[in-house]
């Protein structure tokens, strides 16, 4: 017998939602199960991320008082929850944070010495890759700029990411892409930065010292209340991502000192406009 494979992150968020439900009337596994067309074995399961049927699906969402009208967005959930979670296509772009990021309707980033990968041009991702300490090539690097830009497309198609993100100044140098290849990234970022749902903003070096050079920071936020919110950070070694409400906060407490360090948005623009004319 073949292992079982674990459900997918949208599988995940659907067994979140039907728990939170059913524990938001207050009703347990078991009362649920005896209102419901199955065990309380197979109502576990979904809980732990097996999609339910349609109808079994619509027959769980009368029971826990929700209303007809509202279906449609839980139904939508569950169609996402049957799609094999994309990234699986791909090796080698991060999957634990592409998860991460997929579901969320909302990221704030840091990014220390490079352009941040949603606002990176294809060009500027392959050099990244090729001039790395272990420099991907053919099949990988492929794989890997293929990802990239698929996750772009969330800044402009369905479901929108809003996006908030902070770059120290030496990013906007042309230190990975050089001459017309620099200019062009530059004006990807300034593209980028008028869509509606998209921060930018730019720590000048005059400010010296501050939390950001520890590392790369993400804040993820999701719709709803069925999913925490989570910090990934980037390190040396690699990388982590906790749901921890205490560094969530503490998280966020730097990525708010950073925002004050930084230019704001409309200045940040200025800079990085001065930047492809000088």
């Amino acid at each position: 017998m073949g292992k079982m494979r674990k459900p997918g992150a949208q599988a995940r968020r659907l067994a979140r939602t039907l728990r939170g439900l059913r524990e938001e009337i207050g009703m347990t596994q078991y009362e649920a199960a005896k209102r419901l067309p199955f065990s309380h074995a197979k109502l576990s399961r979904i809980e732990t991320g097996q999609v339910p049927e349609y109808h079994a699906f619509r027959a769980m969402l009368d029971v826990y008082g929700v209303p007809v009208t509202e279906w449609n967005e839980y139904l939508d959930i569950r169609e996402r929850a049957l799609e094999k979670d994309w990234w699986h296509e791909y090796e080698g772009e991060g999957r634990g944070y592409i998860a991460v990021e997929d579901m969320a309707n909302s990221i704030r980033a840091f990014e220390f010495g490079y352009v941040p990968g949603l606002l990176q041009t294809e060009e500027y991702m392959r050099e990244v890759f090729i001039s790395a300490s272990s420099p991907l090539t053919g099949e990988a690097l492929e794989n890997i700029v293929a990802a990239r830009l698929r996750r772009q497309r969330r800044l402009t198609g369905e479901p929108v990411l809003c996006l908030h993100v902070i770059m120290d100044e030496t990013a906007l140098r042309p230190r990975v892409c050089t001459g017309a290849a620099h200019r062009e990234q530059l004006r990807t970022i300034l593209e980028r930065a008028a869509l509606p749902n998209v921060t930018v903003q730019v720590i000048l070096e005059a400010e010296g010292a501050h939390d950001g050079l520890v590392g790369n920071l993400t804040l993820a936020r999701y719709p709803g209340a069925e999913v925490k919110d989570r910090v990934y950070v980037e390190h040396l070694l690699g990388a982590v991502h906790t749901e921890s409400e205490a560094q969530v906060r503490t998280a966020e407490r730097i990525f708010g000192d950073l925002v004050d360090r930084a230019l704001d948005h409309e200045d940040s623009i200025t800079l990085i406009e001065r930047c492809v004319v000088g």
